[in-house]
């Protein structure tokens, strides 16, 4: 097989010739810090062997007319002592203002303001914010080209912050007061997530047949150690299934995002559509997985993305240790449907580490 045919084989929860690998995306700290600043695909050309997955987006065309009744501007504010670099988005509507105001440094970004604080906020961003009139695949399918048999292209549909509603909801509002709002005000709760995915299915329908070949839904907000099943199957699940049935009908497939707590919603996840399950992420990286028995569990119905700990074997680890990890995650695993994959985002760790992690995986055959 090649690499493309593996991939394609494991998120269709089949047997593939020998164990797919990726990368959680490539960090830019990583790639400037450890690879002379290659970009993604110079640095998949890096490792021989292992398969690309390219994350990338299309372009998103919007009116005008929407454009401006949500003017923004964002100005920076500094930088702090930690040398943080601090800015702040003004967006400007024809009855009112929000403000956001977000970090940076060299590894990432965050928010320091969340841009809806009540629920007149909301009420202003639900009538204005601007959503694209049409969106051109014309990027994914030049990438497709691009790479040819060599892997293939995922990324995040339309949204707010992250993959589903729910995670995008704690992204625009903070996710404590999120959770907290779903005991003090459910009803508005439901009323957010309803406009939230009824906008993703708007800009969805919109964008006609998907050209990617894997969508990733879900997010970080919804996991196990950040909310309880009972919250998870009443703000996430519903609006999960109906973005998942919308995404298959657009011609892609779903992954669906939990970086942290995943065993207590192992089953609520197999019922909402998604075709596979990520992060995987174990113990020693925060979460709780045990990829053996999430197997035996839901690997009849989910393809599984993750599970290699990369703080051990990337960041901390020897080439024989990066070896070790993956033949653990194989034995997990052995029916295939399953890609191998730090549990996250990496940003430190020998290469050589990384192309031991590539060469255990091409000798996993199945």
């Amino acid at each position: 097989m090649d690499s493309r045919e593996r991939l394609l084989t494991a998120i269709n929860n089949q047997k593939p010739d020998r164990l797919p690998c990726q990368v959680h995306s490539w960090m830019s700290y990583y790639l400037n810090t450890y690879l002379g600043g290659r970009d993604q695909f110079e640095a998949y050309a890096y490792f021989p062997g292992m398969d690309w997955v390219i994350y990338a987006g299309p372009e998103y065309i919007y009116d005008e007319r929407d454009l401006a009744r949500w003017q923004h501007e964002t100005r920076s504010l500094g930088v702090d002592q930690d040398g943080n670099h601090h800015w702040q988005t003004v967006i400007e509507t024809p009855e009112g203002t929000l403000t956001v105001r977000t970090a940076t440094n060299q590894f990432t970004v965050w928010t320091t303001e969340y841009l809806i604080k009540s629920e007149r906020d909301f009420a202003l961003w639900e009538k204005y914010v601007a959503l694209p009139r049409a969106v051109d695949w014309t990027p994914i399918r030049q990438i497709k080209e691009r790479i040819g048999n060599k892997g293939i292209v995922r990324g995040s549909f339309f949204g707010f912050g992250q993959g589903s509603p729910w995670q995008d909801f704690c992204t625009l509002f903070d996710t404590e007061k999120a959770i907290m709002a779903t005991y003090d005000a459910p009803d508005w709760v439901h009323h957010v997530l309803e406009t939230l995915l009824t906008k993703k299915l708007t800009v969805l329908e919109r964008a006609g047949e998907c050209a990617f070949d894997l969508v990733e839904t879900g997010g970080g907000a919804g996991s196990s150690t950040v909310i309880s099943p009972w919250l998870h199957r009443e703000f996430c699940l519903p609006y999960d299934q109906r973005q998942h049935a919308a995404l298959h009908a657009a011609g892609t497939k779903v992954v669906y995002h939990l970086c942290g707590g995943l065993m207590p919603l192992l089953e609520i996840v197999a019922g909402n559509g998604a075709d596979g399950l990520e992060t995987m992420t174990p113990p020693g990286m925060g979460g709780d997985c045990d990829l053996a028995e999430a197997n035996r569990r839901v690997g009849d119905r989910l393809f599984f993305i993750g599970g290699f700990d990369q703080s051990q074997g990337f960041e901390r680890g020897t080439p024989e240790m990066a070896a070790e990890l993956v033949r653990e995650c194989h034995r997990a695993c052995p029916d295939g449907g399953y890609i191998c994959s730090p549990s996250d985002h990496f940003f430190r760790g020998d290469p050589a580490n990384v192309q031991a992690f590539v060469d255990a995986a091409n000798q996993c055959a199945y």
